[in-house]
């Protein structure tokens, strides 16, 4: 008569195992290697590129990282705290950690980060690990001095890995210098009011500088979520060689 709780405790057990699963992994096949494409929370996101590990604005607690190796680099868009999350930082293991951020961004890091800064503005580049990282301008419009995202203060990304070009717009508008891009491989895009776009401004700007790949992030906004599928289908209408990735970026929505 013990069949029962036998049958709950597994069905329990299965059940952890399945909460404790982490999103699916992407996997984009390059000239040497592969790419593996993680997404965590909002704007954050683990790249891992052969045995090279990467995070982007690492958010969200030390349970959004359990079983991920540490980083090797640590790419930092800007200095709000669902991008600057010391939190996160003190919760993993940053010992060998290259960081790569913005100027203002570095001020704000306490003494005992006693790792490489790399510290970039937009439109400077540097090699590391095999990787060559651009920073990319990220700013509100119209440009005012009081916008959250003043020009030049926080830094969108272009990683060239191997054969691929990675473009991370961090809190961007619908700037030029995003629709001016070319040979964007996978593009992670940001679409959420009243700090960055709307979806018509991110769909129109990815119909312009067309990646190959196209991943809706860093979209929760002061009125909830965005509508990730209306993006998907605005893109797609007009261009359906761009594939539109939408996934699980929240853990409730």
């Amino acid at each position: 008569m013990q069949i029962k709780p036998i049958l709950i405790s597994i069905s329990l057990l299965i059940s952890s195992i399945g909460l404790a699963q982490k999103p699916d992994i992407d996997i984009i096949k390059t000239k040497n290697g592969t790419l593996q494409i993680q997404p965590v929370l909002h704007s954050s996101l683990v790249l891992t590129y052969n045995k090279t590990t990467i995070y982007v604005d690492p958010y969200g607690g030390a349970k959004m990282y359990k079983g991920i190796k540490s980083p090797d680099i640590i790419l930092i868009t800007d200095s709000h705290g669902d991008h600057l999350d010391f939190k996160t930082l003190d919760s993993i293991d940053t010992s060998k950690t290259i960081f790569i951020l913005p100027e203002e961004t570095a001020k704000k890091f306490p003494k005992k980060y006693g790792t490489e800064m790399v510290k970039l503005q937009n439109r400077q580049g540097v090699h590391r690990l095999d990787f060559f990282i651009t920073a990319i301008p990220m700013y509100n419009l119209p440009e005012e001095s009081n916008s959250r995202h003043p020009k030049g203060r926080g830094n969108g990304y272009i990683i060239t890995v191997d054969d691929k070009q990675i473009y991370i717009s961090g809190d961007t508008g619908d700037i030029q210098e995003m629709r001016m891009l070319q040979n964007i491989d996978v593009a992670f895009v940001c679409m959420n009011l009243p700090y960055t776009m709307t979806i018509e401004q991110a769909a129109s700007a990815v119909l312009e500088f067309q990646p190959k790949i196209v991943y809706p992030f860093h979209y929760r906004g002061q009125d909830g979520f965005s509508d990730v599928e209306a993006f998907k289908k605005l893109v797609n209408t007009k261009n359906k060689a761009i594939e539109v990735r939408l996934r699980k970026w929240y853990p409730n929505n």
